[in-house]
Order: structure tokens, then sequence, then C-alpha cells
């Protein structure tokens, strides 16, 4: 479980959906037993004393009242075991993760990885020369960039593009522009339609981080706020 400072106040905490009924229970501990509100991201603790906790939904879970992708439905999540057993089912994800010259696509059943490829192509670092030599080294670093993007499209097209129909989500990681050039590509405007607001923050992508993002990617998401 890892914890970060939320923006506008509060904290976000990340919690394996398994875990999430344990996690909710000591959240009941400090503050007193809380009230549940079905939201469209999933569920919201109110406790007695004022403190509030959002229970997000990990990509590609159903939201609520959409079950089988009829809206009209009613919710499945009708509180915290609904919601448990909804986050906690396995789904069938894609994860693209890119950085710099390295990239590893995967698709995910649950918490295995069923497929994968990681490949790494060289970038040259920046230099601290001035003058021309820069602006030469910086061109050159650009050329390779691309390429190197270029060849993480290529890769997503072979591994990733035949699974687009099966996928509940896409879950990117790694530096935002990089993830954006590769789905750029128009082949790739299935998965495009598949992408998840969640953006994993990785390292190099490496084979050990793409088994990482798994867990990663089917994590509930909490916004913790203290009362005032």
């Amino acid at each position: 479980m890892s914890s970060r400072p939320a923006a506008g106040g509060g904290r976000w905490v990340e919690v394996d959906p398994v875990r999430v009924a344990r996690w909710a229970e000591g959240f009941a501990d400090r503050h007193g037993p809380p009230t549940t509100t079905v939201e469209g991201y999933g569920l919201l603790l109110t406790a007695p004393d004022g403190a509030t906790a959002e229970l997000h939904l990990p990509p590609g879970a159903p939201p609520p009242g959409d079950a089988a992708g009829d809206t009209a439905a009613p919710s499945r999540i009708d509180g915290l075991p609904g919601f448990v057993s909804v986050a906690a089912a396995p789904r069938r994800i894609g994860l693209l993760l890119a950085r710099k010259g390295a990239v590893a696509v995967g698709v995910a059943l649950g918490e295995e990885l069923l497929v994968s490829k990681v490949d790494t192509r060289y970038v040259q670092g920046r230099t601290a020369a001035g003058g021309w030599s820069q602006q030469r080294f910086a061109r050159r670093r650009d050329n390779q960039a691309r390429a190197a993007l270029g060849d993480a499209a290529e890769l997503a097209v072979r591994l990733l593009l035949p699974a687009a129909s099966t996928l509940a989500a896409l879950v990117c990681g790694g530096d935002r522009r990089a993830v954006d050039t590769v789905l750029a590509d128009r082949r790739l405007a299935p998965l495009a339609g598949l992408r998840a607001e969640r953006l994993l923050d990785v390292p190099e992508p490496r084979h050990a981080v793409l088994v990482g993002a798994v867990t990663a990617a089917r994590a509930v998401h909490v916004l913790v706020r203290d009362p005032a």
C-alpha cells in the first residue's frame, strides 16, 4: 500500500482490491462507523467525525449501474462487499509502458501477465557541450527517440492490437508524452479508445517493472480527507 498527497488536500492511498475490506475496517476504527454512498467512481465512505474516503474502482471495472453494458441495470455495488467483489474480479487489461528508448507491452488477466514484450533502444543522453555541438547532439537524440517510439508503436500493433476486442481497458505508464506519441499511430485507434485515465509512475520499462505494473493497474485508489 502506498500513499501520496492529493491536489486540493487529502491524500491518495493505493490498496490491493482484496485488502480493501480490511482497510475500510481500519478507517472505521479511526473515525467511527461510516455511511456508504454509491458514486460514479465507486463508493464514498463518510465517517461521523467528518472524515471521508472515496474508493475509486480500478481501470476496466464496470461502473455502478453498468452491468454487462446495460446502464439501466441495477447497480452491482450495493455497499462495501459489492465494491470489493467488482474491484477484485479478474479482468483482461492491456499494458503500455514507455519512457525514452524503452517500451514494455503486455496483456494481463487478473494478477497474471499472459503475454509480454520489452524492447530497449539506445537514446543518447544530454550533453554538457554548448553551441553547435549541443544542437547537433540534440537533433541526434530527438531522431533516436522518434525511432524508438516508432518501434514501440510497431510492438503495440503486433502484441496489443489483436487483443483489443478482449480488453476491458488499456493502462499506460511512464512518460505521458511518449505514451501519447505511441498511441497517436492511427492503427492503434482501437487501443487509444480503451485508454484509462490512470497513468502509472514507473521507471524505465523492464520485465520486472511490467510485472509490477499489473498490481498497480489493479489497485483501488482511495482519496482520504481527514476532518477539518
